[in-house]
């Protein structure tokens, strides 16, 4: 306060060029002191309006009271009135290029009315005394590819309510008090950072806070900019970064709004082949309007440097890049005569490049569902549009898919989750657990189990998968405690739920994967690289199970197994990377998350001898639905002298067993050769025997013979001498 305002040439050749980055310090109101008086400056761009003026509680809502002079052929208006103060009500009143008459709310306002009103309300956004120094002093130092990031997406006006004093009271929580609330939780559980929805002004509490009319304004819905100031401040001052929603996609008709300003197309296209969205009911943005674009890029840069804001997740970044998005037909193309967006792809990519030379240590995140290449700063790209972070919507479709399926059907998709490592390193992904990645399911109707416990158990495999796959993870509120309660259930229902033991167990749960991927340097440090990554088993669908290996930027590696079936699997063999000892660090059957607790080996052994595929055997326990980590140790030289040597010995027992064996075999094999030469040496006496015996009868026949021969010859003789006779 105290600056003379106005909006001088050099402010309409920037503004017009679309370069004004700080244009919300001059549009909008002001207050301030011009010729010892005390009032409020105000201007508006209403480039085609016959006259604009500003009324409001100052007087009395006079549209005459207040006129506003042009300024210049650009189409800015501005006054000054004394007597204007903070807290005051207002609107601009325009006679638009028809003549007609439209009250709107001011474009760049820093407060609004409470809904269901529908007033700007004037704000001194410079009066508030920040108190997050170190933390900002640090920002620029944040690395948002090596450092961790543990996000907790919140809805402020869901998360926590009072108790309603009537029909009419909602509960909502002061931004203070969520400050203290929502710092208190997040330390707890072990995030870095909170991830904002619904804080921008908007009309419809339904809407979640994706249909914006007050783009320059946390909402009144939860206090002042101020408070919200002090939100972001206490966050901060507990070491938590935040992240904000930011739609620059698309805004509502609403006729306070930015639709029709000044009677004509001003913030949208006019051409409704361009500017109006047929699915969602809402206006698109005219990126190629330099003004336009200029409040825009200037409201990403408010947040992040007015009110202190750490990153901005943008949304529905899908339908800002096509033309012919959510339309079969009436869409015009480019002037290549294609369906991309130039003007909104030269927006998005000169949005990201000042937000970050503007801001070391600030991070954007596109939520973005096509098949657009090069979302992300991957190796320094020049045809990115320039994101950090893309929401990883390809492994949430495939895997959630895989989730759905009977555990004794999942082996047939197994493939499917294994896909996205393919193309995981184009991008830099983030996993988000959030009720849109869920598409409004929940875990808890997803998972399969006779019970409770068998799907609390598949829950927890499912959120150890997703905490220790590469990249950062973004978890909504709700998704925290297994899904035991969706974002729509009953407040009261919830409440009633929080000390149940499977809740609880849950969160114990959620904390302990926080604390192991954000100080277990091998689950984030080389989320960026391929380096970072190996799969162990990824063909084992029989079994489904897949294990898989995580390293830092130093090497340090741990070995995650995960199994997604209810059969325990023991003495699984896993064939890991290098030789040494593997500690168990993380095993998702514990009992205090509700589990059985059934793993016994603390410290596992791998082979000290690599096999063919240098690949070194060793075998674990997995517990039914489960996931299980293990740290590496390399083996010490002694150890290794001490293993081979105990192998030798081994070996040589095993070779001596071998050589007892065979001289047994021999010794057998000799006995029954002596019992065939014995018996057949008994054999070949009874056959002389009996030769001898047919001998003695033959001799005995034949001397018979020749005792019968001699009788007839006798014979013979006798009968021929009395024949002679």
């Amino acid at each position: 306060m105290g600056e003379k305002l106005q909006f001088t040439e050099l402010d309409q050749y920037l503004f017009g060029q679309g370069t004004h980055y700080d244009i919300y310090r001059k549009l909008g109101a002001h207050p301030t002191i011009q010729r010892r008086k005390k009032g409020v400056y105000f201007a508006v761009w209403a480039p085609n309006a016959r006259s604009v003026s500003v009324v409001g509680e100052f007087n009395n809502w006079n549209t005459q009271a207040n006129p506003m002079k042009k300024v210049g052929p650009i189409g800015v208006y501005e006054t000054f009135i004394p007597g204007a103060k903070v807290g005051d009500l207002y609107k601009f009143y325009i006679i638009g290029y028809h003549g007609e008459e439209l009250y709107k709310a001011d474009p760049y306002g820093n407060e609004a009315e409470l809904r269901p009103g529908t007033a700007s309300r004037i704000a001194d956004i410079s009066d508030y005394k920040w108190k997050d120094t170190t933390w900002m002093k640090r920002r620029p130092e944040f690395d948002e590819i090596r450092d961790p990031m543990a996000i907790y997406e919140v809805h402020p006006g869901s998360w926590k309510k009072h108790e309603a004093k009537d029909e009419d009271d909602p509960g909502f929580y002061n931004y203070r008090e969520l400050a203290h609330e929502l710092a208190a939780y997040v330390k707890k559980m072990g995030y870095t950072h909170v991830e904002l929805m619904g804080i921008a002004e908007h009309p419809f509490d339904g809407s979640w806070g994706y249909q914006v009319t007050g783009y320059y304004a946390p909402t009144s819905r939860y206090g002042s900019v101020q408070d919200f100031k002090y939100m972001i401040d206490y966050l901060h001052r507990n070491k938590i970064g935040v992240i904000l929603d930011w739609v620059p996609a698309h805004f509502p008709k609403d006729a306070q709004g930015l639709a029709n300003f000044d009677g004509t197309a001003v913030y949208e296209h006019e051409d409704p082949r361009q500017g109006e969205h047929p699915d969602w009911g809402t206006k698109i943005y005219n990126y190629g309007r330099p003004e336009v674009k200029n409040f825009l890029i200037a409201n990403a840069l408010y947040w992040i440097e007015e009110c202190h804001v750490d990153g901005l997740r943008v949304d529905a970044v899908a339908s800002m890049l096509y033309l012919d998005y959510g339309r079969k037909d009436g869409w015009t193309p480019n002037m290549y005569g294609g369906n991309e967006n130039l003007d909104a792809i030269e927006f998005i990519k000169q949005m990201n490049e000042y937000v970050h030379k503007r801001n070391d240590g600030v991070i954007t995140i596109a939520d973005e569902k096509s098949l657009w290449s090069d979302v992300t700063r991957n190796n320094d790209n020049e045809d990115s549009l320039g994101f950090d972070y893309k929401l990883n919507d390809g492994f949430n479709e495939e895997f959630f898919e895989f989730v759905k399926q009977d555990p004794l059907f999942r082996k047939g998709m197994y493939n499917r989750v294994t896909y996205e490592m393919l193309y995981h390193y184009k991008e830099h992904f983030i996993t988000n657990l959030t009720y849109e990645a869920l598409k409004d399911d929940t875990l808890y109707a997803m998972v399969s189990g006779n019970d409770d416990k068998q799907r609390l158990s598949d829950i927890r495999a499912v959120l150890g998968y997703i905490y220790t796959y590469p990249g950062p993870v973004c978890v909504s509120y709700g998704n925290d405690t297994g899904a035991l309660v969706s974002v729509d259930d009953d407040k009261m229902q919830i409440l009633s739920r929080l000390e149940e033991p499977a809740y609880k167990q849950m969160k114990a749960y959620i904390k302990a994967l926080n604390t192991l991927y954000t100080t277990d340097n091998s689950m984030y440090e080389a989320d960026s690289s391929s380096d970072g990554f190996e799969w162990v088993d990824n063909y084992n669908a029989e079994l489904t199970v897949y294990s898989y290996a995580r390293y830092s930027s130093d090497n340090d590696m741990d070995i995650v197994a995960v199994n997604f079936t209810p059969v325990e699997r023991k003495a699984y063999e896993l064939n890991v990377p290098k030789a040494g000892k593997y500690k168990l660090v993380f095993n998702s059957d514990n009992e205090e998350y509700g589990g059985d607790g059934k793993v016994e080996a603390v410290v596992v052994k791998s082979a000290v001898e690599a096999d063919s595929n240098d690949r070194y055997k060793m075998f674990v326990d997995i517990p039914a639905s489960a996931m299980v980590v293990y740290k590496y140790e390399p083996y010490t030289d002694i150890e290794i002298k001490e293993i081979q040597i105990k192998n030798e010995a081994k070996a040589a027992k095993v070779e001596a067993e071998k050589r007892v064996d065979l001289a047994r075999e021999l010794a057998d094999k000799a006995e029954e050769e002596a019992v065939r030469a014995a018996n057949a040496e008994k054999e070949a006496k009874e056959s002389l025997r009996l030769a001898q015996n047919a001998r003695k009868e033959a001799e005995k026949k034949a001397l018979e013979a020749v005792k019968e021969s001699e009788r007839i010859d006798e014979e013979m003789k006798l009968r021929l001498s009395q024949l002679k006779k």
